[in-house]
């Protein structure tokens, strides 16, 4: 699906969200005639990158807060969603500064089991939620170049949300074990479920900043800077590529 237009043939904006201001910092700074508009909690910053509508917004750290942000950009009209930012690397090939493109997403807090559910799978969604084709592509193309330019790994994987900073090598293992997740981060996933039920495309673009192990906290302060300014660099390519 990629960016849509609207009933009058006009490209529809593309929602770009960031869990922390720095994750969208940058970006904010790109745009062109940016203009603040203040919905509910939220303070939306509209413009143009790379040629394609945006509209930005900051959530806060957490589901609950990713899932609301969301859903006003739903109300507000945006064809598609990018989460940008920072997350801990679960696959074991991943090092700091590495990309990460969601080709799905789950959410590993989620456990109805006694009711007979499978782990991660909220009653009545899917477990899996899946990446838009389009913005995936877009967005793997654009990681593999940053990448390249960088010296680092680009990865296409599952982004595992949930409400708790992974910091713990069991329980990284455990999310690769049982979930095959490749990062883990606290809004992707329940970003895709609100876009699921809009029938909007959706992608996660994430910059590893830790490695979910007992350095994570020391490691996610040193370089969520620098892991957020490539992220950056992938959704300009991914806009690039859709516009």
């Amino acid at each position: 699906m990629g960016v849509s237009v609207d009933s009058g043939g006009r490209a529809r904006p593309v929602g770009l969200i960031g869990a922390m201001p720095e994750e969208l910092a940058l970006l904010e700074r790109l745009a062109r005639s940016p203009r603040h508009e203040r919905v509910g909690p939220f303070e939306l910053v509209r413009g143009e990158l790379d040629g394609v509508p945006v509209v930005m917004a900051t959530c806060g750290i957490g589901k609950v807060n990713a899932a609301a942000l969301t859903q006003a950009l739903a109300s507000s009209g945006v064809g598609a969603v990018i989460v940008t930012g920072v997350a801990g690397g679960i696959d074991p090939a991943l090092r700091v500064g590495d990309l990460v493109v969601s080709r799905d997403a789950v959410q590993h807090d989620v456990d109805v089991t006694g009711l007979g559910y499978a782990l991660g799978e909220v009653p009545g969604e899917p477990r899996i939620w899946e990446a838009d084709p389009v913005l995936f592509a877009a967005s793997l193309a654009a990681a593999n170049e940053v990448a390249a330019d960088a010296g680092v790994r680009a990865l296409a994987g599952r982004v595992a949300s949930g409400d708790a900073f992974v910091a713990d090598p069991d329980a990284a293992a455990r999310l690769r074990d049982v979930f095959d997740a490749s990062c883990a981060e606290m809004e992707g996933a329940a970003v895709a479920q609100v876009c699921a039920r809009w029938g909007l495309p959706w992608v996660v673009v994430r910059s590893v900043s830790d490695t979910a192990d007992h350095a994570a906290e020391v490691d996610f302060r040193a370089f969520t800077r620098l892991a957020a300014e490539r992220a950056v660099a992938v959704v300009q390519g991914t806009l690039q590529r859709v516009a």
